[in-house]
Parts: structure tokens; C-alpha cells; sequence
């Protein structure tokens, strides 16, 4: 168990790794090509990148602290900073829409100037192109770990994709009619991607740092095995969380009154034992309750 969390914790930092490289690269490419042609659309996306890069340092080091073992001040280990980190990446993305939006709208009241557009077109056709590579490789990644770092951070690459591909096509609509106002005016458009993509970014994130329960699937599957076994006459409280990659689950279950305390051990073993093999990482406390006596209680004193 330990050696197979020490291997995820390695693909993990090296997806963030990838990350942070390519954004760095392809920042110094926009800025280049932004300037040299005058471009409001690709300087955009360059500001757009850095707050990409920004998300993918986020993401290096959330992961790699994520990965740290339980002590005695996190005795649930330090997952919630992989949602920290996605609800940070969140802001950031807005916040680089923004900017997209105020130099867009500064470049249409007063003239814009692209030249040079095949370079431009050149370079976020690159662009979408190597963000597609690591966008699908975060989100495999993300998804065999559940690392919500990594998957926020591949959003905002993706996002990055569909930018980088409005802009190409502005700058392409530039070059066919020579207006230069397509530039700003895909900017703009594009920028609303992003808005989305921050949206959902944060409303994720505050989900598991708010201890949102797990989902409908998971907990139908962890409510069957408790009907498929006839020892547990019923059960309640059942209570779910998640922190980062790990589930969290705690319930009382209802077993005959005469059962003994070992059987009553076994059953709940048993029952940990199968929540365990269809749900990755996951702790569960079960506590045990007799059935006649607890629902005579119930009945005379409601919860």
C-alpha cells in the first residue's frame, strides 16, 4: 500500500513537472512573437500562459505535499491542499480573462496594429498543439490518482488550447481582410472560455474543501454491500467525505441483539474489507448498534 502511494505521488510530481516546462516555454515564445508583431490577442494568451504557469507551480508543490504522509497535526493526511490549489489555479484563471478582456477592449477604442500574422498563427498553432499533449496526459494522470491539482490543471490548459485556437483564427481572419479589429475581438470572445473553465475549476474545489459528501455512485455501491449482507439488519448515519484522493466513510450499522461482540467484530471487518476492494483509497469506521434496543430508542425519542 505504501509503495503503491509513493508511486503515484512520483507520476504525479512528474506530470506537474511537464507542466511547469512547457508553459515556460511556450510564455517566452507568445511574449517574442507578441511583440515582434504587435499582436493584443497573442500577448493575451502570453499573460494567459503565465498564469498557467503560475497554476502548474501550484500544482508542483501541492502534489508533492499532498503526498506526504498522516502526522500528528493533519491526522488526515494533507489531501485538502490539492483543492486549495485548485481553487488558487480558479482565481488566477479569472483574473487572466480579465486582463484578456481590459486589453481587449483598450486595443478596439484605441487602433490595434498586428503585422507579421503568419508568425502569430504559427506560434498558437504550436501552442494548441503541445498543450493538447499535456492537457490529456494531466487528466490520465489526474484521474489513476484522483489528484484534483493536476486536474485543474489540466483544465486550464485546455482552456489554453481553445484560446490559442480563437486567437489563430483571429489572427487568420486578420489576414485574410486585413481588419485588424479581429484581433481584439477574438480576445474577447475566447476570454469567456476561460471564465467558464475558472468556474468550474472553483466550484470542484470548494466542494471537497467545504467536505462534500462522495458521490451518488460510490455510496450506491457501499449501500449494496450492506444490503447483500443478511447480518446487517439496517444501518444509519452514514456519513462520507473526501480529502484530496482519500475517501473518508463512517456509519452505524444494526445487528441482531444476541450477536456477539466477536461476530459483531467480524461483520463490520467483513464489511470494511469490501468497501475497501471497490473504492480506492478509503478508511472506514463502522460502529455496530442492537437492532431491537436501538430502534426502540428511535422510536421513543425521534432523531
Amino acid at each position: 500500500m505504501r509503495a503503491d502511494m509513493q508511486a503515484q505521488a512520483k507520476e504525479k510530481l512528474g506530470a506537474a513537472r511537464l507542466s511547469v516546462i512547457s508553459n515556460s516555454l511556450l510564455i517566452a515564445l507568445k511574449l517574442a512573437v507578441g511583440w515582434k508583431i504587435g499582436s493584443v490577442a497573442v500577448l493575451s494568451e502570453a499573460v494567459h500562459s503565465a498564469s498557467d504557469l503560475a497554476a502548474a507551480l501550484i500544482a508542483f508543490f501541492a502534489v508533492k505535499a499532498a503526498g506526504m504522509p498522516p502526522d500528528d497535526d493533519h491526522p488526515y493526511g494533507h489531501g485538502k491542499i490539492e483543492a486549495l490549489s485548485g481553487l488558487i489555479e480558479a482565481v488566477l484563471i479569472v483574473g487572466a480573462a480579465v486582463y484578456i478582456v481590459i486589453e481587449s477592449v483598450n486595443a478596439l477604442f484605441h487602433g490595434t496594429h498586428a503585422h507579421e500574422v503568419g508568425w502569430g498563427i504559427l506560434v498558437m498553432g504550436v501552442s494548441a498543439l503541445v498543450n493538447v499533449f499535456v492537457s490529456r496526459k494531466l487528466f490520465a494522470v489526474a484521474k489513476k490518482t484522483e489528484s484534483q491539482a493536476l486536474e485543474a490543471d489540466g483544465h486550464h490548459l485546455l482552456a489554453d488550447v481553445w484560446t490559442s485556437l480563437g486567437v489563430l483564427a483571429g489572427l487568420a481572419l486578420v489576414k485574410l481582410t486585413g481588419e485588424a479589429r479581429f484581433d481584439p475581438l477574438v480576445a474577447i470572445a475566447v476570454s469567456t472560455i476561460i471564465f467558464r473553465a475558472g468556474w468550474g475549476i472553483a466550484r470542484d474545489a470548494t466542494q471537497l474543501l467545504l467536505d462534500g459528501r462522495l458521490p451518488e455512485d460510490e455510496l450506491a455501491l457501499v449501500e449494496q454491500i450492506l444490503k447483500d449482507d443478511p447480518r446487517a439488519l439496517d444501518w444509519h448515519k452514514l456519513r462520507s467525505r473526501r480529502v484530496g484522493s482519500h475517501r473518508h466513510i463512517d456509519m452505524h450499522v444494526l445487528v441482531d441483539d444476541d450477536l456477539s461482540l466477536r461476530d459483531a467484530h467480524a461483520l463490520t471487518e467483513d464489511l470494511e474489507d469490501k468497501i475497501r476492494a471497490i473504492l480506492p483509497n478509503v478508511e472506514v469506521m463502522i460502529h455496530t448498534e442492537p437492532f431491537e434496543e436501538e430502534t426502540r430508542h428511535r422510536a421513543e425519542v425521534p432523531h
